[in-house]
């Protein structure tokens, strides 16, 4: 009776966690690319590439360049020009503060969720660009991890609990464990890198480098937007931004 048990769970544990995997990828699929020669702007370039928190290193570094804002290599960020140029440097503006000045950590955390963001994750959203909400394809896969390795588990506690070796108990959990490894083989092959933020459209269009630059400052502004500030060439810049992260782990 146990082992009977203990296949029910693992039949139900690998067929759930597949079928969350088979509706995140769907979600994430969706309808393709409806806007037919679209460009991206820079913003929507971060977004796909690195999500909310790259589009707030983009417009720290933007208005650094443009002498707007100055981002120390001791990680803090002070206000040259309080007049922002859109809603997402207006938001950086806001989260630094009255007093002008702020550590740049918190400043980027505070962006990153603001409405003015999610506004450009809505707006990919809607043009099939970016992966809508619920299409979180790495914690599916880790679900359906989970429940392989639980159905090895239990196939060995039913062992176990028969009394020791028995082919016929092994093969009943034999279905589960394939279906589970079986879904992770296929996400593997049509949806990797699982923490995508770009539906498959947008990073078609990632690809294509269909994002705008001009002059020196539009290079290195695009390299952040793809590749994130690690890219950029300039190592006073590289500190400022990386001094975010030597603060958050101290504190």
């Amino acid at each position: 009776m146990v082992p009977i048990l203990l296949l029910l769970v693992a039949w139900g544990t690998a067929g759930l966690s597949c079928v969350r995997l088979c509706l995140a990828g769907a979600r994430r699929e969706g309808d393709g690319l409806r806007e037919s020669g679209r460009q991206l702007t820079l913003y929507e370039a971060a977004f796909l590439s690195g999500g909310p928190r790259r589009v707030a290193d983009l417009a720290l570094v933007s208005m650094h360049l443009r002498r707007r804002l100055l981002l120390a290599h001791t990680g803090w960020a002070t206000v040259v020009d309080p007049e922002g140029r859109d809603e997402v440097e207006r938001t950086v503006i806001r989260a630094i503060g009255p007093e002008g000045q702020s550590l740049i950590g918190p400043v980027r955390a505070s962006a990153a969720a603001a409405d003015a963001v999610r506004a450009v994750a809505d707006r990919l959203v809607a043009a099939g660009l970016a992966v809508p909400r619920g299409a979180d394809m790495a914690s599916a896969v880790r679900a359906v991890r989970g429940a392989a390795l639980l159905v090895a588990a239990l196939g060995g506690l039913a062992v176990l609990v028969s009394g020791g070796p028995d082919t016929a108990t092994l093969l009943w959990f034999a279905p589960p464990l394939a279906m589970a490894l079986g879904c992770l083989a296929i996400a593997r092959l049509e949806a990797h890198p699982y923490g995508s933020w770009a539906s498959p459209a947008g990073q078609r269009l990632l690809e294509a480098c269909a994002v705008p630059g001009d002059g020196a400052t539009g290079d290195t502004l695009v390299t952040v937007a793809v590749c994130g500030v690690e890219a950029v060439d300039d190592p006073a810049l590289r500190a400022a931004l990386a001094s975010r992260r030597v603060r958050r782990a101290a504190v």
